[in-house]
């Protein structure tokens, strides 16, 4: 194996030819289409038994997908046996989320198939758009923490590290949004109705799981059934991951729930077929839908099993994996590094510390050494309600043993806090694993910091903050424990797939090194003042916004001005994100224009898209407004000129790879000191977007690495936030401040929301009556003024459009490669292992 240290290796750009495929993939001596034996006329024909020129758009989808996967399935095969051979330090990646999008265009990119599926779509007469569109986006994720860990899976594998991601594979995503006069309606995202393509089943890889309890049901519901235990089935299917290149293509492993014994054949017999099914029922629920709705205690009690599923599947599989080629368990640190996305998989601590200590019979101290050193947490989030509590009874109710483990390491832990800080028992009650009071509890994000080796945050912000307020005493007591790694995201994906006509300016100037190395873009800066580089780059936005616009017209009958600013915020519906504040912003501008029509307000279209969590009533309000705002503005003869409102519903991968590189404009207007960091911002740097935001996040690295002079920074800061958290009155902003004043009489009027007074009163009650928890109002005014800067700038195409390169040109550090390499250099020691 390979000593080199884990970095990107530029791979050749050429893509093979037809009859290089077999030589080049190793699959044999096949052609990709053209003859009766070619991959997708055999595809047609023997899976689908139907002629090509028969073919639908699903059937011809199916056809290609197949093919492609036969080009790369050897590759995949030689990928692991390697993996087995070589018997490399591996990575093991466990999240709840992976939000893939779709697999055939980024497959066909990273696989350099490109030209041959040209040629098939053109000499086959196919609409290339309408076959992508058959392929729904993977249901296996909602937001930035899910992309992330699709990101870190492309570099991995274009990295040659030596890495498997480890998921569940959820029957539904987490809903499809609709909006029905205005409000979110949430509907069954079945995305696995028709076959996937891209899986694998792997039944003979099966994990039996055991629980403390079972179920039953009683009333239409199903219930618990103490001291009697059950087992679950976790069934793996295997995606493939290919690395940019095809030289490794690793997998994504996600676990399916099922049931030893899918009948009860004597309850059926009884008549009792619900009963009879029960047991089914119960196992196939676990891995049903991503997030179920945590708003009852069923829902919780259901997210627990599916977080213990996961880490209980993935901890005996990879032992698994560790066991056939060593038998000394000491080595296991020096075999297997783990990474905990979130706390979500933090059931790993207590669960690898069952195995080591009730399976492999090691004593505690040895068992616990072996555990820390195995495992590392990413921690995503400095909000309290995010990280995660489970009650002590469901431990005892459902995974008793595990209870122990963690009852002995919280003993031990207090005992340690006792004898370096001599009877400082609040400091224990702030750190311990069980949080005290009524309905006692277990502080999984605790868990995870004492039981492993590193805890991560993901931007500088976000981990400042998380040593010195959200965790202090953890972190006073292992200081060395904590580290950042600012996120990043694939330039494959977010650049080169997604804005081919900037990707094409960017390669034809610079070369194709940036890649692999993102970090290549710097030789753009010489260039920034060359005026046939500034025009290429022009047209490619150009180009974006009015491919952009068609698709838009042509999906969704919305038809959308390309020459107008596209200023855009896409993310999920959160009060901290503030998609209020931007309508408040929005509201300021119709006031200004409906008073001077002769204002000097460029035409705008401000883009909105992202779900509010099922039961989060306020981000519902939220997007009720947004689009009562779209349609007032249009309703308005005068203003729908300058101005328009557009709420994309059902946000995700393949909606973002359209909008971003047709974005001008980015928000990131989240509360300093809320956003983690974001990676939504770092895509559209990428593309070219200019960022008007606050200091939070990895935006303010951004704006460091950019120049702030090439961002539109406002607002307060994290500690000024903090800091008024005693004082802070919006009503001061009111009463001083005669635009903000203007904004809210109008919002509070009833202006935008005729019909729903439920609305209003939502909105007073956020921005007002309950002290305006995310400062909206007090950074309103600052907005505007940024956005003044911002529209003064677009004026002068030229400067605008050299900012704008200057920010797609320092965007190298915020590549998910970097990230990955300091992941493998700082926390898990894994080198890349190359595929012969």
């Amino acid at each position: 194996m390979s000593n080199e240290k884990a970095e990107a290796r530029p791979q050749s750009s050429k893509s093979p030819t037809s009859h290089e495929l077999p030589t080049h993939y190793g699959c044999g001596p096949i052609k990709f289409r053209g003859s009766h034996d070619g991959l997708y006329e055999r595809h047609l024909l023997f899976d689908n038994v139907i002629a090509p020129e028969d073919a639908g758009s699903r059937e011809r989808y199916e056809a290609i997908a197949r093919s492609v996967r036969d080009v790369l399935s050897q590759r995949w095969h030689h990928t692991e046996h390697t993996y087995g051979r070589e018997n490399p330090k591996r990575v093991y990646y466990l999240s709840m989320e992976f939000l893939i999008g779709r697999s055939l265009s980024n497959n066909i990119l990273n696989l350099g198939l490109g030209p041959l599926a040209r040629r098939l779509f053109d000499q086959e007469h196919i609409d290339e758009l309408a076959i992508l569109a058959e392929e729904p986006d993977a249901g296996l994720g909602n937001g930035g923490l899910g992309r992330l860990a699709a990101c870190f899976l492309d570099s991995m594998a274009t990295m040659q590290l030596p890495a498997m991601g480890y998921g569940l594979r959820y029957e539904f995503g987490i809903f499809k949004q609709t909006i029905v006069d205005g409000w979110q309606r949430e509907q069954p995202d079945n995305w696995l109705r028709r076959p996937d393509p891209w899986e694998v089943a792997r039944p003979q890889d099966a994990v039996e799981i055991r629980l403390g309890c079972s179920f039953e049901v009683r009333g239409g519901n199903l219930r618990a059934s103490v001291g009697t235990p059950s087992h679950l089935l976790g069934i793996p299917y295997d995606r493939p991951i290919v690395g940019f290149g095809g030289s490794t293509i690793n997998t994504l492993r996600l676990w399916a729930a099922a049931t030893p014994e899918s009948l009860d054949f004597q309850a059926f017999s009884a008549g009792e077929f619900v009963s009879a099914l029960a047991r089914r029922l119960t196992a196939e629920t676990v891995t049903r839908v991503l997030y179920p709705d945590d708003s009852t205690s069923m829902g919780q009690g259901l997210r627990f099993v599916q977080e213990y599923f996961l880490v209980a599947c993935s901890l005996a599989d990879l032992i698994r994996r560790f066991r056939v080629n060593n038998s000394d368990w000491h080595l296991l640190p020096d075999k297997v590094a783990i990474q905990l996305n979130d706390t979500h998989p933090s059931l790993a601590v207590a669960e690898l510390m069952r195995i080591l200590l009730d399976e492999a019979d090691l004593g505690w101290d040895d068992a616990w050494d072996l555990t820390r050193r195995c495992l590392a947490y990413t921690n995503h989030t400095l909000l309290p309600e995010a990280l995660e509590k489970w009650p002590l009874r469901w431990f005892e109710l459902m995974l008793p043993r595990h209870l122990e483990i963690i009852h002995e390491i919280d003993r031990r832990l207090r005992d340690e806090i006792l004898a370096r800080f001599p009877g400082d028992q609040g400091r224990v009650d702030r750190a311990s694993l069980i949080e005290p009071g009524g309905e006692r509890l277990v502080r999984m994000a605790n868990l995870a910091i004492v039981g492993s080796h590193s805890t991560n945050g993901v931007a500088e912000i976000h981990s400042r903050l998380l040593r010195e307020t959200t965790v202090k005493d953890l972190a006073e007591i292992f200081p060395g424990r904590f580290n950042n790694k600012t996120n990043g995201v694939t330039p494959r994906r977010w650049l080169l797939m997604s804005n081919p006509d900037l990707a094409r300016c960017i390669s034809e100037s610079i070369g194709d090194g940036w890649i692999t190395n993102l970090a290549e873009l710097e030789k753009m800066k010489p260039l920034v003042d060359d005026s046939g580089f500034l025009d290429a780059a022009r047209e490619a936005k150009r180009m974006a916004k009015r491919s952009f616009a068609e698709w838009l017209r042509a999906s969704a009958g919305i038809i959308v001005d390309p020459e107008a600013i596209f200023d855009s915020q896409v993310k999920r519906i959160h009060e901290y994100k503030r998609q209020l504040l931007n309508a408040l912003r929005i509201v300021a501008f119709y006031n200004r224009i409906r008073e001077d029509p002769g204002v000097d307000i460029a035409p705008r279209t401000f883009f909105f898209s992202g779900k509010a969590a099922p039961a989060y009533h306020v981000a519902k309000i939220i997007i009720k407004f947004l689009n009562n705002l779209a349609a007032t503005i249009d309703a308005d003869p005068v203003v729908r000129v300058r101005l328009k409102v557009v709420f994309l519903p059902d946000y995700g991968v393949s909606l973002a790879e359209r909008l971003i590189p047709a974005s001008d404009v980015s928000n990131q207007i989240s509360t300093a000191g809320y956003e983690a960091s974001g990676t939504s911002n770092m895509k559209f740097m990428m593309n070219g977007a200019l960022t008007i935001g606050t200091r939070d996040g990895a935006t303010i690295e951004m704006a460091e690495a950019a120049g702030q002079e090439n961002f539109f920074l406002f607002g307060l800061t994290a500690d000024e936030v903090a800091g008024s958290r005693g004082w802070y009155n919006p009503r001061w902003h009111y009463d001083n401040e005669p635009e903000t004043r203007a904004v809210l009489d109008l919002i509070l009027s009833g202006h935008f929301c005729r019909y729903d007074p439920d609305v209003v009163d939502a909105l007073r009650n956020v921005l007002l009556t309950s002290g305006d928890v995310f400062r909206h109002l007090a950074d309103l005014t600052s907005y505007l003024e940024a956005d003044q800067r911002l529209q003064s700038l677009y004026g002068d195409s030229r400067a605008w459009t050299r900012k704008a390169l200057l920010n797609v040109a320092n965007s190298g550090r915020f590549s998910s490669d970097r990230t990955i390499a300091e992941y493998a250099a700082e926390i898990w020691d894994a080198r890349p292992c190359p595929i012969p």
